[in-house]
């Protein structure tokens, strides 16, 4: 029975009001296509029926051929797989590989952090806060003085390289774990509990990072560790209140001692600094006394050579300058004996100055 899929005889549209373009009729694009297979194949028999099975075959072909197609978004890196086996990296953007089952594509998330804790667990209640469980086995570690410390930390790393990461490890996150606790137990062992307690955390966060990039590079893992953080560090919990009250002890034998080297910083340069005064002040009287006495001496011995020289003039003068001093501030009155033994009138010159003082 010939007839279109419309099944209205021999009219080449579905039956209906209103004119239009016909549409193309499947019967002529399978004998087309059968015309082009001959033209590629002379001198074979291109079967003429089930020409709606071959049109179907076709379609089903150029959807398995567009399934290549495929697209890796800005934080991924693509990883082209032929039969099973890694043959290709690819970048962001739009892509083809050839379709399944010869090839596949996988596209991990590269600059996702992802976080692993060791020695706890953290599980977070509906509702509520989030809960935290201690896991011993893995926080319990031997410092380097030979004490016990229970620490707990958390490891953050990216995918820096798809390929070594897909097929270079087996189990990332339990690689990741087991290196991190080989790390840190090995930090630990070089360092005493009182460093890994107070100022010595940043280091030995630094120290386990550098320690585990270099262990995961030397497994060509493709993991890049971005960061290592404790979240605490304390004595097991068995002597914790021991522990506590040695610390408080210790703080307070640092306070006291802090205040009785204040103390002594405040009052030794004080001391000091007297002692330097009157030793300046000694000093300054033992040179204003030897000045003073060389001085007399020298007066002395300049007199006396003088006195040698001239004896009467000299003691003359020694009086005249010795009543100078003695009644320089007494009223005097001046006789002359000669005078025939009267006392001779004179001009009382400091009685004028004092009057014309007032």
């Amino acid at each position: 029975m010939s007839g279109s899929p419309w099944g209205n005889g021999g009219n080449d549209r579905p039956s209906g009001n209103g004119g239009g373009r016909r549409p193309p009729n499947i019967d002529d694009l399978a004998g087309q296509f059968q015309d082009s297979l001959k033209k590629m194949f002379p001198g074979k028999k291109i079967p003429g029926g089930n020409k709606p099975i071959l049109l179907f075959g076709i379609i089903i072909l150029g959807i398995w051929l567009a399934s290549g197609f495929y697209r890796v978004l800005p934080d991924e890196q693509g990883v082209v797989l032929r039969f099973g086996k890694y043959v290709n990296q690819t970048q962001p953007g739009l892509h083809y590989h050839l379709p399944f089952p010869v090839e596949k594509v996988l596209t991990p998330k590269v600059t996702k952090v992802n976080r692993i804790d060791v020695g706890y667990r953290s599980a977070s209640d509906t509702g509520r806060a989030t809960s935290v469980s201690d896991v011993p086995e893995e926080s319990l570690m031997l410092t380097g003085d030979e004490n016990i410390v229970d620490i707990d930390y958390s490891v953050f790393w990216i995918i820096k390289d798809a390929g070594k990461f897909l097929f270079n490890i087996q189990s990332p996150e339990d690689t990741v774990k087991s290196v991190a606790e080989t790390a840190m137990r090995e930090v630990i062992a070089k360092n005493g509990i009182q460093s890994i307690l107070t100022e010595g955390r940043a280091q030995i966060e630094i120290d386990t990072q550098n320690i585990m990039q270099e262990i995961l590079d030397s497994y060509d893992s493709g993991i890049s560790i971005t960061q290592v953080q404790t979240q605490k560090a304390d004595p097991p919990k068995e002597v914790i209140d021991a522990f506590r009250d040695v610390q408080a002890a210790k703080a307070d034998k640092e306070r006291a001692q802090n205040e009785a080297e204040a103390y002594a910083n405040d009052v030794i340069p004080r001391a000091r600094g007297e002692a330097a005064q009157i030793l300046q002040q000694a000093e300054a009287y033992k040179q204003e006394v030897v000045a003073l006495a060389e001085g007399e001496a020298s007066r002395f011995l300049a007199i006396y050579n003088e006195y040698r020289k001239a004896r009467t003039v000299t003691q003359e003068r020694m009086y005249l300058e010795t009543m100078e001093k003695v009644m320089a501030d007494i009223n005097k009155i001046i006789i002359d004996k000669k005078s025939g033994g009267g006392v001779v009138p004179y001009l009382p010159l400091p009685e004028l100055k004092k009057n014309s003082g007032n």
